[in-house]
């Protein structure tokens, strides 16, 4: 867990965010650009106000 993107999206489409991690791990380790698709999701997407 890094900046809590993709536990962001699993929040808001309630899914499973264990799963959704995996799936990134894979598209990481594949030709896809999962880690600059994260790194785009995580500047774009709002940050959840914590108080």
């Amino acid at each position: 867990m890094f900046a809590g993107v993709l536990s962001g999206i699993a929040k808001q489409f309630n899914w499973n965010k264990t799963i959704l991690r995996i799936i990134w791990v894979i598209l990481t380790l594949t030709p896809f650009p999962g880690l600059i698709l994260y790194l785009l999701l995580w500047i774009i997407i709002p940050k959840e106000d914590l108080k």
